[in-house]
């Protein structure tokens, strides 16, 4: 009787539109992960649950479990396959070829092609840390943040000047991209944070020695300070531009 139920269905389905359920494309992580960016790029993240992304995909929400395990596990994920785009763009570099200048501009024009590129996903990007919470947005791959300090100490960077470059560099970006994304229609507060984030297991890290052996200058929080160095560096650049037009 169930069978006879479901038949029924699913012809009702068809002749409302819908493709039958041979036609249909079977459900899988990657699917499910590229619609959920999907919906978050036209719908914002706020608005994201496993009902209405079921909806999406014609399928209940229970059908979803079989692969994400939640929205937490979605949220992951999302945030990985953002983060790999990056990964293969050809104008990023995982080492300094011609100096760390270009190596930084390079990945910073990467991250901000991610951002702007998805724009209401960028938000979660930046402040969901999936793999180690003491590191910082929207630098937060242990990939990316490895390829960064090892980058820079190839280019003769002292530990403290990779570390500092590393703080320095991330809230540069974290601050404009966030403005900027925000123009876009992203909801960028409050943010996903997911504060209980677990630190990798040290089997996993020891794959990222350099992230491994600067954890603890890493996991400092410096914050007050950086703000005064930036907020002095941008009061000597209003004063070159100050400078370079006076006033009639």
């Amino acid at each position: 009787m169930a069978g006879k139920d479901e038949a029924v269905d699913a012809d009702a389905a068809v002749v409302e539109g819908q493709a039958p359920p041979s036609a249909r494309v079977p459900l899988s992580r990657e699917r499910i992960v590229d619609a959920a960016v999907a919906f978050i790029d036209e719908h914002g993240l706020p608005s994201l649950t496993m009902r209405r992304l079921g909806e999406e995909l014609g399928v209940e929400a229970m059908a979803l479990y079989r692969y994400v395990p939640g929205r937490e596990d979605l949220l992951d994920a999302v945030v990985g396959q953002i983060i790999e785009q990056m990964q293969r763009d050809d104008d990023v570099v995982d080492a300094p070829q011609h100096g760390w200048q270009d190596f930084l501009q390079r990945m910073a024009h990467g991250v901000r092609r991610i951002a702007l590129d998805h724009p209401r996903v960028f938000p979660l990007v930046a402040s969901r840390p999936p793999e180690a919470p003491w590191l910082r947005p929207p630098l937060r791959s242990l990939v990316w943040v490895e390829t960064f300090l090892q980058g820079l100490r190839q280019e003769g960077f002292s530990n403290d000047a990779a570390v500092a470059a590393y703080r320095a560099f991330t809230s540069f970006l974290l601050g404009h991209l966030l403005l900027e994304v925000a123009v876009h229609g992203a909801d960028v507060g409050p943010l996903d944070v997911l504060e209980d984030a677990e630190v990798p297991a040290g089997s996993e890290l020891a794959l990222y020695p350099a992230v491994e052996e600067l954890r603890s200058a890493l996991s400092e929080d410096r914050s007050a300070v950086e703000f005064e160095d930036s907020l002095e560096e941008l009061l000597n650049r209003i004063a070159l531009i100050a400078s370079e037009n006076p006033s009639d």
